[in-house]
């Protein structure tokens, strides 16, 4: 199971998203120099919220580092607060590491990204910097109007970002979401691509936190069918909210065929049953670490690399609320997604060999 998860992940129940393989840990770590990191906050029942943080190594300034990297960004629905966005749409760089969190904390986090990449060796004369901060809101989970997150909780998660496996589910800003009527988080998953200058790697991560019906390789999973009724003075997860995807690569892209990308990112969130609802903000970034020297992949040859985010960006959804744990919280509760029910449906609709 991945770090700090107390369920499986989809690939450890035997679901298994397209034919492509993964890498190594079916993450967003995988593509090499790209590292995650997660501050988990917990205050009872009142306050679950927390922030998330990719941190790609070769931004910087000094040998061996840019000040920027080309990314892509896709707007499926604009009901949010994507902190940074209109640079990064305007000149299609990304110039900080992306975080992730409530959506009331994301201007502190923004602050705080400031803090820390001034910080760093070379920007001591640096008089402009675009922080990225992306949202989704988890007030029916957390008290989100008391804002607990606070500079240090970020630098934490930004310092303590680390390669391998990334825990999944109720952690960092994924503790209080809640997606397709079941208690959501956290997702990750990665692909790789075969090339003749590769191979290349897609890796995504998620903060799922939207409506719909939850859908499994083309089968549906209501939540009243799989839950069941519950006690009627427990809530059920209001409609709309949000979805933000972080998309990766090492394969050698500019920023318009990474807004390409970035699309088909969004696009996949209607593989698990998206509801694309007014109150949703939908975003997807993406961004390589590819050497600039090296010639760009063609518009013919992005075929492959489609097809690898559309299936890692599905698997880190699914993964997202297969793994999240039951949580009662401020406004209501949400409920894990009942596996066992998950795998009885996909047998029965002869996606999943009989047990």
């Amino acid at each position: 199971m991945s770090p700090a998860a107390a369920r499986p992940t989809p690939r450890e129940l035997g679901i298994v998203v397209g034919d492509l393989p993964t890498g190594q840990h079916d993450a967003l770590t995988d593509v090499a120099g790209v590292r995650v990191g997660h501050t988990t906050l917990h205050d009872g029942d009142r306050v679950h919220t927390g922030v998330t943080a990719v941190v790609p190594d070769v931004l910087g300034r000094g040998p061996g580092k840019r000040p920027s990297l080309p990314c892509g960004l896709a707007v499926g629905n604009g009901y949010g607060k994507l902190v940074g966005a209109t640079q990064v749409a305007e000149l299609g760089e990304l110039e900080t590491p992306v975080l992730l969190t409530a959506t009331l904390s994301a201007f502190r986090a923004a602050d705080a990204l400031v803090t820390h990449v001034l910080g760093q060796p070379g920007y001591d004369q640096v008089r402009s910097l675009n922080p990225v901060v992306g949202e989704t809101n988890d007030g029916f989970l957390s008290d989100i109007r008391a804002r607990p997150l606070t500079e240090a909780h970020v630098l934490a998660a930004l310092d303590g970002a680390a390669p391998g496996p990334v825990a999944q589910g109720c952690v960092g800003a994924g503790t209080g979401t809640a997606a397709l009527g079941f208690k959501g988080g956290i997702g990750t998953s990665s692909r790789v691509v075969a090339a003749e200058a590769g191979p290349w790697t897609v890796g995504a991560l998620v903060q799922s936190n939207f409506s719909g019906t939850l859908t499994v390789r083309g089968v549906p999973m209501p939540a009243a069918d799989l839950l069941g009724p519950t006690d009627p003075g427990v809530k059920r997860p209001d409609d709309g909210n949000s979805c933000m995807i972080v998309v990766a690569t090492d394969a050698p892209l500019d920023a318009r065929r990474l807004d390409r990308v970035a699309r088909r990112a969004v696009f996949a969130m209607g593989r698990v049953g998206a509801g694309y609802t007014h109150g949703s903000g939908d975003y997807a970034l993406a961004f390589t670490t590819a050497d600039p020297a090296v010639p760009l992949v063609a518009d013919v040859g992005l075929d492959p690399l489609f097809a690898a985010t559309m299936d890692a960006v599905e698997e880190a959804l699914l993964a997202s609320v297969l793994t999240a744990t039951t949580t009662a919280g401020h406004r209501g509760t949400g409920h894990a997604v009942p596996a066992a029910a998950v795998l009885c449906r996909l047998r029965a609709a002869g996606v999943l060999d009989a047990a």
